[in-house]
């Protein structure tokens, strides 16, 4: 017999959402306990009594872990809600809206992390000492709605409809070869027949890659890497040439402009967040620095 309306109502607290919102986030038992900091029997046993108390299954387990079903997408929806309320409550409480702090996560491309974000970063960090940060490089756009971070940013002309946020500026490429390469090959060679440098089978949709095979399909990669910084290095340490955005070259003296700004290959720059999360104090700060912080070249140097 399943306990009545009222029985439910009394059985189910705080701390029962907060853990069926660690297990909807983390996937796993090891995934939900880390995030608690408690241990994975200490999970398991919980979810069991929630699950008892309430007469329904929350999770279905399977061997890639436990997914929610609809009463525990419902619950972990308002444990969500729940969790943004509280940490506007502390911030009204503490007067952190003149004063933010708190840890804020940010998701971005190893590419981004180190051509945009760090070359600003300490100014942001001497402006807001009570905030701390945590970077995250993945290619992936993490689950903003299930807080697996609170900030993404990333290159995109079509940003997530269920997420908010603002364009930072254009991405523009162009296409590089080391100084030293370059002055190493015979008069007249045309770039398109010299060692290219490109994405590997990872990122085989990069527009670059397009670019590349629809202007020069004759023009086979000699040397494949992981991400755009890593074709930068490439480029600049001489092992041919490539196309890396503007912004991560920019007056680099030991690269040479061949081609470009090009622009097939604009697309833009955001900043994106949770619409729950986003006016959070530390959340705010940090897109308002954001806003006027960063500057991305639109043009090469002459």
């Amino acid at each position: 017999m399943k306990p009545s309306y009222a029985q439910l109502q009394s059985q189910l607290g705080l701390q029962d959402l907060e853990l069926v919102l660690a297990l909807h986030r983390g996937r796993t038992l090891a995934g939900a306990a880390e995030r608690l900091k408690v241990d994975t029997s200490t999970v398991f046993r919980a979810i069991k009594r929630i699950e008892k108390d309430i007469g329904e299954l929350l999770f279905d387990r399977s061997r890639q872990g436990y997914t929610a079903t609809e009463l525990g997408r419902v619950l972990a929806s308002h444990a969500e809600r729940i969790e943004t309320q509280l940490e506007e409550a502390r911030e009204a409480a503490f007067h952190q809206a003149s004063e933010p702090s708190g840890l804020l996560r940010i998701t971005l491309t190893d590419t981004l992390l180190h051509a945009v974000l760090l070359p600003v970063l300490a100014r942001f960090t001497a402006q807001h000492p009570r905030i701390d940060l945590e970077l995250a490089t993945t290619n992936v756009l993490v689950n903003l709605s299930q807080r697996e971070a609170d900030i993404a940013i990333r290159v995109t002309n079509d940003p997530p409809e269920h997420l908010v946020g603002i364009r930072l500026g254009t991405m523009r490429s162009a296409v590089y070869a080391g100084t030293d390469y370059l002055a190493a090959q015979p008069e007249g060679k045309h770039y398109g027949e010299m060692d290219w440098i490109t994405l590997d089978d990872s990122l085989p949709d990069h527009p670059s890659q397009g670019w590349r095979r629809e202007h020069y399909p004759q023009a086979a990669p000699r040397h494949k890497v992981g991400n755009l910084l890593a074709v930068a290095g490439a480029v600049v340490n001489g092992l041919g040439v490539g196309v890396v955005p503007l912004a991560v070259m920019r007056d680099h003296p030991q690269a040479t402009l061949l081609d470009g700004p090009l622009p097939e290959l604009d697309i833009g720059l955001w900043v994106l967040a949770h619409p729950d999360t986003r006016y959070l104090g530390r959340m705010k700060a940090m897109f308002d620095f954001l806003r006027t912080a960063i500057e991305l070249p639109a043009s090469c140097p002459p």
